[in-house]
């Protein structure tokens, strides 16, 4: 009877700790709830807004863009280098190294209230002084002087070096160019114009030039270097030597006067005229060298030896073809041999 009483009250304290568990699940758990349109307090974001499709700033697509996005792409394409082609060589600089200002903020602001499809134009501006310095840096680097012919003398005959043309970078034009890619925003290479600097003396232009021997007195007439034609001279006597180097011709007289040097050999002497005995014939071409010429003689018989007081004596009608044929300048080399 007491074991009965016993297993009636473990079954009774059972039941209410089985209650007790099942009514705090109960509690702690939410009924189920049927979906329904919600809005979300608190801070909101707003879409920030969208230039229309198909507008273009300077070139630059930005429809579709937030105004942050059309001012960088703006800001790319205006900020890419411009390049300069001088034959071989592609020369790169950037926008920002001569002046560059772009008003991007306020040209985006207008693309935002254009209709699709609109193309809007945008300038920016430059520094005139950073763009003429960086083309007068290019012209100092690239400009060549042109290089003259010169008339040398090699184995006793006239050689011409070659004539080399110049070039020299037209400035004002290459800033206009680099001024108009920077400004637009273009960007095609822009071929430096150059200029051509012609040579004033070429193998063509160097003209008549005499060699006289003094040993072998011979004096050869040449076109550059090409000989036209030798003839035979007298020279100066060992006393009075006919000079050695480069002279040119200063002076051309026709039927000239002859009046004595101040030289012993001439004291006592009168001037003499124009005329059959003169001692200079009827050609006188004096040369740089003082008191030194070529002429003709009416002393043949002197011809092909070493008999004059210094000048260069030739047959009147020789010294008359000759004279016709040389320039106030012609150069005259006058050697040993």
């Amino acid at each position: 009877m007491l074991k009965r009483a016993a297993l009636v009250l473990l079954l009774l304290v059972a039941c209410a700790a089985s209650g007790t568990l099942a009514a705090s699940v109960l509690a702690d758990t939410s009924p189920p709830t049927t979906p329904t349109d919600t809005t979300t307090t608190g801070t909101t974001t707003t879409p920030a807004a969208a230039i229309a499709p198909g507008v273009t700033l300077g070139g630059v697509a930005v429809g579709g863009l937030t105004a942050e996005a059309a001012a960088a792409a703006v800001q790319d394409a205006f900020g890419r280098p411009v390049l300069l082609r001088l034959g071989d060589t592609t020369i790169s600089i950037a926008p920002d190294l001569l002046g560059l200002a772009l008003p991007a903020e306020s040209a985006v602001a207008k693309a935002l209230s254009a209709a699709p499809d609109t193309s809007l134009t945008l300038r920016a501006t430059v520094s005139r002084k950073l763009v003429n310095a960086f083309v007068a840096r290019v012209a100092r680097r690239f400009d060549r002087a042109a290089v003259d012919s010169r008339l040398l003398l090699r184995g006793y005959k006239p050689f011409v070096t070659k004539s080399v043309a110049g070039r020299h970078v037209v400035r004002a034009a290459t800033a206009r160019q680099l001024t108009t890619q920077l400004v637009h925003g273009t960007r095609a290479p822009i071929v430096v114009p150059v200029g051509v600097l012609k040579p004033k003396t070429t193998p063509r232009t160097i003209g008549p030039v005499i060699v006289i021997r003094r040993r072998s007195n011979l004096l050869t007439l040449y076109n550059g270097m090409r000989m036209v034609r030798q003839f035979a001279v007298a020279t100066g006597q060992t006393v009075y030597p006919t000079p050695l180097g480069r002279f040119q011709i200063v002076v051309k007289w026709k039927n000239p006067w002859w009046y004595p040097p101040a030289s012993p050999w001439a004291a006592g002497e009168k001037p003499v005229p124009p005329g059959p005995g003169n001692p200079l014939g009827t050609r006188w071409m004096g040369l740089s060298a003082p008191g030194v010429g070529i002429h003709g003689t009416p002393e043949d018989g002197s011809i092909g030896y070493s008999l004059s007081h210094g000048c260069i004596r030739m047959h009147i009608p020789e010294a008359e073809w000759l004279f016709n044929h040389v320039n106030i300048g012609t150069p005259v080399f006058i050697v040993s041999r």
